[in-house]
Parts: structure tokens; sequence; C-alpha cells
């Protein structure tokens, strides 16, 4: 025989509905309902509450541990998970921009990136983490034809122009 779960739920049903109504995240919403549902005894089990709220038992059991340790304000309380920080720095972004568009002394590749940032900045990245930083930041591809040629000599142009 099932045994009745042994929480029991401090807060009011009137004070649980008026929060339940001025609460705008959804996660916040359906752990207002679970304690409503615990509260009116409608169902003797944590996992039958699971069932009629269609989430996970585990998920009720962390959610009712969470309030019977720490309270209300603890329970309807939500993470939220940030953007997660660059691994490179300002100043190694301002120089890897400078070197990416230079057309005088460029990066040959990603994996010259990754030696030239070992290098300069004493920095120890992961060839992929470069590369998709790359990407994303300043548009480059592996095989991009370049505007002019990085041994051109300006020279040789000059003389070329002018015979012609």
């Amino acid at each position: 025989m099932p045994t009745r779960s042994k929480i029991t739920v401090i807060e009011d049903a009137e004070s649980l509905r008026n929060l339940l109504q001025s609460s705008s995240n959804l996660k916040v919403k359906l752990k207002i309902r679970s304690l409503i549902v615990l509260q009116s005894n409608t169902y003797k089990r944590q996992k039958d509450i699971a069932n009629h709220l269609g989430i996970g038992y585990s998920t009720i059991k962390s959610w009712y541990k969470n309030y019977s340790e720490n309270g209300i304000d603890a329970f309807l309380e939500i993470k939220e998970k940030g953007k997660p920080k660059s691994l490179i720095p300002k100043e190694v972004h301002e120089a890897l921009k400078q070197k990416v568009n230079n057309s005088k002394n460029p990066l040959l590749g990603y994996w010259d990136a990754v030696a030239w940032i070992r290098k300069e900045f004493s920095l120890e990245l992961k060839y992929a983490t470069v590369r998709k930083y790359l990407i994303t930041n300043f548009g480059t591809k592996l095989k991009a034809p370049r505007k002019s040629h990085y041994k051109k000599d300006e020279q040789a142009i000059e003389a070329f122009f002018k015979t012609t």
C-alpha cells in the first residue's frame, strides 16, 4: 500500500493561488500547482502528482525536498543560466582582429592562430576554441581568397602600370 507524502505545505491555498496568478514564469507556475495539488490531498503519492502534472517523479521529489529544506522563496527561485564567459580576453580579441585584417602578415590557418596566441600571450587554447571564435567573431574561412597576396611586391605593381 502506498504511503502518503510526508511533506506539509505551510502556505494556505489562497496565497498559493495569488502566487500562481502573479507569476509569469511557466516553471514557477508548475511548481506552485504542484504545491496546490499536494495540499489538496487528492493524490496519495508523489508519483501520482507527477503523473497528473506531466513531469518526472524525480523532479517532483527534488522540488519537494528543496521546499521542505529551504522554504517557499528558495523553492520558487529559478537560477538563470547566463552566457558563458569567453575564454579569450579583450586584448587577445583586439590583437586577433588586427592580425586577421592584416594582409601583409596574415594568419596562415587556425593552427597558426593557436601557435600565435600561445607565443604572443602565453595562453593555451584548443584548436576548436580558436577556430570557432575566429569564425563567429571575424567570419573567417579556411579557404578564402585574399584581396591581395601577402607576398605581393608594391614596387613591381607600380612598374607594371607605368609600362602599360
